[in-house]
């Protein structure tokens, strides 16, 4: 049995994600899930054309890392740019949202180890 796992990037094994966090049209790719890591989560988020998530927070901190095109993270006072090769820290319990930006398609990894996310409300922020 081999302890390492294998995993390319890639669009054509996304499926469609009908969690009521997002807004718009977003496919995800499990990279590491529940099921091969009981410490850690990453999932690959690809949102087209606007699509963005609700604001949340989670209970534990979140690393997102920009893979594909130009999108945004933001919280109530900042609001930050992001494209392939940016990372992003957002503490545990930051309200915070993040997508892609109108007419673009963007993907990021967000990394995340267990805990709960809570939506906060319907607004997608300022």
């Amino acid at each position: 049995m081999t302890a390492i796992r294998h995993v390319r990037l890639d669009r054509s094994q996304s499926s469609p994600s009908d969690n009521p966090i997002f807004t718009g049209s977003v496919s995800i790719q499990e990279v590491v899930n529940d099921a091969l890591g009981d410490l850690l989560r990453v999932t690959a988020v690809t949102f087209e054309d606007g699509a963005v998530n609700r604001p949340h927070r989670h209970t534990t901190d979140q690393v997102l890392i920009a893979t594909f095109g130009h999108g945004f993270v933001a919280a109530d006072q900042e609001r930050h740019r992001m494209q392939p090769g940016d990372v992003v820290f957002i503490p545990a319990g930051t309200r915070h949202w993040h997508g892609a930006d109108d007419g673009e398609t963007f993907t990021h990894l967000a990394i995340l180890t267990p805990g709960h996310t809570e939506i906060l409300d319907d607004e997608a922020g300022a």
